[in-house]
């Protein structure tokens, strides 16, 4: 596995989401999760990314018992700023202040079980609390040896300057993937003049690019795919298309269709590092292997044709849940 620097943070070129694993895609498997977090660590994908909303908590809790033993091979991130109750799960709100993220941050590493994080993330900017605040505390937790670098979800790029201006910022993580390339006009061009590396979460599409969905009835019960605009009746069929023709040109390069949607985004720039999730060894190895498919310019040019910008039906999230950019 090949590394790349993030705003001087140096990660393996593909991470695991690690997200799945405790929650929204269906039933989970905690001792399967965990063998496939040691596999990545075998095979060198050594950026692992977390959040203390994910279970809430309890995706923390795994990775944590994962890593133990092993945290001198991993590059180690989690994000705050997103607060759910942990008895009913449901959405509380943003929160980015000072005194939350610095209490937030204690209880990750209490639940990951270290004394530091490679990379601290704000999920989301909380609009009640202007962005230099928020990332004020964040730069105490590096002061104060609690993370090594700091970063950023979900941000446009005048707040990601704003940002800039009170800390450097190691990496924006962002949805992007060949059916959201929102972040190609403005997002990209501002973290590529701050010297900011991008984490690309949902790099397949919430798994559309896999090939293995084509309809509604694929996916269990509970799983929140079934809730998202981009799923929904009509929309799916649309998205399964424009997946159909990277699996036709994925057959054709001799890979997987994950393979040649990972392959495509490691292809955007060296300050890209995708982050697919996956609950499973078989999958983890499919996406690693990503890292040996070359493409030409030929290639890129198909892929492009094959999914135009713009082209996904359907929103990536809810209205209520929609990022919000400036």
């Amino acid at each position: 596995m090949h590394t790349r620097r993030l705003g001087g943070l140096e990660v393996s070129a593909i991470g695991l989401g690690c997200m799945g694993m405790s929650e929204f895609y269906g039933p989970t498997d905690e001792a399967e999760a965990i063998a496939t977090i040691h596999r990545a660590l075998e095979l060198g994908v050594m950026l692992l990314d977390t959040a203390d909303m994910y279970g809430p908590y309890t995706n923390e809790e795994l990775v944590g018992r994962a890593i133990r033993g092993r945290r001198d091979r991993v590059a180690l991130a989690t994000k705050c700023g997103i607060v759910r109750d942990p008895n009913a799960r449901s959405l509380r709100g943003l929160d980015g202040s000072p005194a939350y993220i610095r209490a937030a941050c204690d209880g990750s590493l209490r639940r990951l079980g270290v004394d530091h994080v490679d990379l601290y993330q704000l999920h989301r900017a909380d609009p009640k609390v202007p962005i230099e605040e928020s990332v004020g505390a964040m730069a105490k937790l590096v002061r104060d040896g609690k993370t090594q670098f700091i970063g950023l979800s979900e941000v446009g790029p005048e707040t990601l300057r704003r940002a800039a201006r009170v800390h450097p910022i190691a990496t924006l993580q962002t949805e992007y993937s060949l059916l959201t390339r929102d972040v190609e006009p403005e997002v990209l061009p501002a973290c590529r003049a701050l010297g900011v590396g991008f984490l690309a979460y949902s790099p397949l599409g919430r798994g559309l690019l896999t090939g293995r969905y084509r309809s509604r009835a694929d996916f269990a019960e509970g799983d929140f795919r079934l809730t998202n605009p981009r799923f929904a009746e009509g929309a799916l069929e649309a998205n399964v298309q424009l997946a159909v023709a990277v699996a036709d040109l994925a057959h054709e390069k001799g890979c997987t269709p994950a393979q040649l949607a990972l392959a495509w985004l490691l292809a955007q720039g060296d300050d890209i590092v995708p982050i697919p999730g996956t609950r499973s060894r078989r999958r983890l190895e499919e996406n690693a292997g990503a890292g040996d498919v070359a493409l030409a310019r030929a290639d890129l040019a198909r892929l492009d044709a094959a999914v135009p910008k713009g082209a996904a039906a359907g929103d990536r999230y809810q209205p209520y849940a929609r990022p919000r950019w400036e």
